[in-house]
């Protein structure tokens, strides 16, 4: 029975003070969890007991002669005003209406919200000089302005005490004792005696001070060098960068939803053996063999079968797994990727469901089939409904689910199909896609004839192609084959070497594959012709007895057509794989994720350089801790629906082995593989060798603007190469970037030594383009070319057929069937097509480049000039786009499929727009 005495029945009270903090004190101080009454309308009176959140050492002994204070006491002297921006907690885009009725209460019983501002000119001689700390400040009418129906921004006003000896604030400290974390913005302050309007951004999630070693710290959205910061921030400067960087405890524990650490790991959690020992994967990272970028550390405990190896989330929780809170996915995006993501479904469902789905033969009969998919859908069977019903929330189900599962699996139709759903059959836009898919970064100009290996030939014998002059010869116009090669006529789209140490191990799992090289020859409109293609197998008798190859060319009639299209199928089934693997996974989320992890431990968020890079960081350790709980790990998506199966990330790997940093830049990537050459003149000075290469055209008049952006943001803040030696904050993000991050390859040459501002200049430069632009040519036309099989299927199970077999007879007498048969197996192709869809489509909050999620980002305002400056460049891009695409002399610009390129037209709306530059690596 609850006695009177428990009970406090008015509410309005006095808040009992369990603790003091000095200025420099900045150590959370716990207090109890609020304990809801089953009685409503009362409270227990422990509840009411809290700790003060801060007062001044000054204060103390006046706090403790008169046991209670109140929250929001009124002073004669002078205020500031000053207004706070915040979002409350939410889930999936619904209120978490608990945490807004306990955030209620806690207001009510004293828990309130507050803010202490800190000097940024004097210093607390008593406590070493840090700046002085002004007395708390709470939120006003947080009850009134924020209600249970109510989601997004709430803006609350805040009136600090003026303290002459605090001067001008240059940060301050909030400490969160509500139940509830919310979304801090931004606070601005008027009016400050000798500064006027201050403007603080903050971005950045604040969970009740419980959760907390230290209270959270927020800076003015200047601008300063490590050196120049004011002396009285200094201490706080670094203290925010040890915070971020966590403490010998923080490394011995599994980190939490609320915790702010950046890490180090190896990848050694994309295996699950556990499970049994084909789930098991190796360590990726931290050895000569395996080499690999880091990712962000969980702490997460190690699987039981193997101490070396991280135990993995259950797939329902994959969201849940932990990366810095504020590198996490907004609200909008998550909810969007949970309604999208669904259609994976297959993949998560028993093997007796997904039987139901896709039936028990797992082929298409014919193109048709395939198209089905586009015009009707799948309806779902009522077993799969209950299944899916009974494995998510209620509501959830209804949102994705409103017409009962009618429809599911129904697709947006490609635009590969939309105009001529024959076209990608073409050599023309086979060829095209080269130059304007999604993997425009593989083919290079043939140099040599005929193609060499640059396998050890004690390793894997001769690899030297088989193609000969008779293959092609007739087809090069009247030139001879070295003619063509020194008028820059002959490209070759080379999967040979990278694949033929693999494909033996490749080959033992369903997959039937090959590794490939294809010939082209460039025509006089600027197009490309495939000459001739060669399929070549591991030596039967061991690797070092070299390969054997057949080569195969274009013909348009009878078996021989049906041949040709496979051929073409095989090539398109290595260039997915490398696509999705190489030019995608590794070269843009794997390697900029340590880049991302070392500037948050190394750089504050008043350095130059972060703000530079910090947009194009947005979501990226999020977006790669996802992908491999159920992209990249064992048994995953990329695992069922791209070739190299089991081998996957472990021959990404093997090719991190020849990445390097410098030649990441775009004109040095043209250079090196042939399709461009230096030259002064030009606009960008690199001169194309193919006038009509869409990604390059338009990639090098959006690195130039970036890089333009660049150059002035860093000169503004490094006068002279001996600024950018001397500053600490920078040459350890670079050390430690190098050393830890890129640990496998921190002996390399070729790393920039970060000592002039050009150097600077470059490696930025390269980050954005590689995280923006790179990545979005990459990415997000996935779907428009991809997400029709047929086009560019990802896996093949059978080989080419021979003559006199079945496989033979099929191809001649249903060329559509054998060839669905070989490259789109039922379940893989609707899980590849529901995993690229997500992967190519923008959130309704995205940021494009040239964008910022806060105008005031900074106070420099020649900053702010040139920002605007560099987005009214990439519009003037974009009118450029659009004025190429309309001219039909550039034939390689829109095809035979009729698909504009659009891939580097820098703005988009939100969906599956095939265009748009988002800032970051963020899906």
């Amino acid at each position: 029975m609850l006695h009177c005495k428990q009970l406090l029945t008015p509410l309005s009270f006095k808040r009992k003070v369990v603790a003091v903090a000095t200025p420099n004190n900045l150590t959370s101080i716990n207090h109890r969890a609020l304990l809801l009454p089953k009685l409503p309308g009362f409270l227990s009176m422990d509840d009411f007991t809290r700790s003060q959140p801060l007062p001044l050492a000054s204060t103390a002994a006046k706090a403790s002669q008169n046991n209670t204070i109140d929250p929001h006491p009124k002073y004669e002297d002078k205020k500031i005003k000053g207004r706070v921006v915040l979002m409350k907690k939410n889930v999936l885009d619904l209120n978490d209406l608990t945490a807004s009725v306990l955030d209620r209460v806690d207001e009510l019983v004293g828990k309130a919200v507050s803010l202490q501002l800190i000097s940024s000119v004097n210093g607390d001689p008593e406590k070493g000089s840090p700046g002085k700390v002004g007395k708390p400040a709470y939120l006003e009418n947080w009850i009134t302005t924020i209600t249970p129906l109510t989601a997004g921004d709430s803006a609350f006003d805040i009136t600090f005490d003026w303290d002459e000896e605090i001067g001008v604030p240059g940060a301050f400290i909030i400490r969160n004792d509500h139940h509830s974390e919310f979304y801090l913005k931004t606070l601005t302050l008027e009016d400050v005696p000798g500064e006027g309007r201050i403007h603080f951004v903050c971005n950045s999630w604040v969970y009740p001070a419980d959760k907390y070693k230290k209270d959270r710290i927020f800076f003015t959205n200047k601008t300063y060098l490590s050196s120049d910061t004011p002396k009285p921030l200094q201490k706080f400067r670094e203290e925010e960068l040890v915070n971020l960087r966590g403490d010998d405890a923080d490394k011995k524990r599994e980190l939490q939803e609320w915790d702010r650490v950046y890490d180090y790991a190896y990848y050694n959690d994309l295996g699950n053996p556990d499970k049994g020992q084909e789930y098991a994967r190796p360590v990726l990272g931290g050895s000569s063999e395996f080499p690999y970028p880091r990712r962000g550390r969980t702490g997460r405990p190690p699987t039981k079968t193997d101490p070396n190896t991280e135990s993995q989330l259950k797939l329902i929780m994959s969201l849940n797994i932990y990366v810095p809170r504020d590198e996490r996915f907004g609200p909008l995006k998550l909810s969007d990727l949970l309604a999208y993501g669904l259609k994976t479904i297959p993949q998560v469902l028993k093997p007796e469901l997904a039987a139901l789905l896709v039936g028990s033969h797992n082929e298409f009969n014919n193109m048709q089939e395939v198209l089905m998919l586009y015009e009707g859908g799948i309806e779902l069977p009522d077993g799969i409904l209950k299944y899916i019903r009974d494995s998510i929330h209620e509501e959830l189900f209804k949102e994705l689910f409103p017409t009962d599962g009618e429809n599911f699996l129904k697709f947006p139709v490609p635009q590969v199909i939309q105009d001529n759903k024959s076209a990608w059959r073409t050599d023309e836009e086979f060829a095209r896609e080269m130059l304007a898919g999604v993997n425009p970064v593989a083919i290079r100009r043939l140099q040599e004839f005929p193609p060499a290996s640059k396998l050890d030939q004690k390793a894997y014998g001769d690899q030297t192609s088989q193609i000969t002059k008779e293959h092609i010869e007739h087809n090069l116009k009247g030139l001879s084959i070295d003619e063509a090669i020194k008028n820059n006529k002959l490209f070759i789209l080379d999967h040979h070497d990278a694949l033929m140490p693999y494909l033996r191990r490749i080959n033992t799992t369903s997959t039937k594959t090959y590794s490939s090289r294809t010939l082209l020859f460039l025509e006089n409109d600027g197009t490309l012709k495939p000459l001739a293609i060669e399929l070549s197998l591991p030596h039967p008798d061991g690797d070092q007895f070299g390969c054997i190859s057949k080569v195969y060319t274009p013909s348009s009639q009878g078996v021989e057509s049906s041949i040709w299209q496979l051929a073409k199928a095989y090539v398109n089934v290595n260039d997915s794989g490398h696509h999705q693997l190489i030019s995608h996974w590794l070269k843009t989320h794997a390697v900029i994720e340590p880049f991302v992890i070392a500037a948050n431990r190394q750089l504050s968020v008043l350095h130059p350089i972060h703000k530079l890079l910090h947009p194009h960081f947005r979501e990226t350790m999020n977006a790669n801790a996802i992908a491999r709980e159920v992209l990249t790990n064992a048994g995953g998506i990329i695992e069922e629906t791209v070739f190299p199966a089991k081998f996957s990330m472990e021959w990404s790997s093997v090719m991190y082995k020849n990445w390097v940093f410098p030649e990441q830049a775009l004109p040095v990537d043209l250079i090196k593989r042939g399709m461009a050459v230096e030259d002064p003149k030009s606009s960008h000075s690199v001169r194309l060798l193919i006038e009509d290469y869409p990604y390059a055209a338009d990639g090098l008049e959006i690195w130039s603007a970036i890089k333009t952006w660049v150059k002035e943001y860093c000169s503004f803040y490094y006068k002279n190469d001996e600024m950018v030696q001397n500053d600490s904050e920078l040459q350890s993000w670079w050390k430690e970037l190098r050393e830890e991050g890129h640990g496998d390859k921190k002996d390399e040459p070729w790393w920039p030594k970060m000592q002039t501002c050009e150097e600077l200049i470059e490696s930025c430069t390269i980050i954005i383009w590689l995280s923006s632009a790179y990545h979005a040519a990459i990415n997000y036309g996935q779907y428009s070319i991809g997400g029709y099989v047929p086009n560019r299927p990802s896996i093949s199970l059978q080989f080419m057929p021979e003559e006199g077999t079945p496989e033979y007879e099929e191809l001649k007498t249903n060329p559509d069937k054998a060839f669905l048969k070989t490259f789109a197996p039922q379940l893989q192709t609707l899980l590849g097509m529901a995993s690229i869809e997500i992967l190519s489509r923008h959130p309704v909050d995205e940021l494009y480049l040239g964008q910022r999620g806060t105008p005031e980002w900074t106070t420099d305002a020649n900053m702010l000039q040139a920002s605007e400056d560099f987005r009214k460049k990439l519009e003037g891009i974009e009118k450029r786009i659009i004025k190429m695409n309309k001219d039909e002399k550039l034939k390689n610009r829109v095809g035979p499929a009729k698909i504009p390129y659009t891939l580097l037209y820098p703005s988009s709306e939100p969906g599956l727009t095939g265009k748009g530059i988002p800032n970051s690596v963020n899906i």
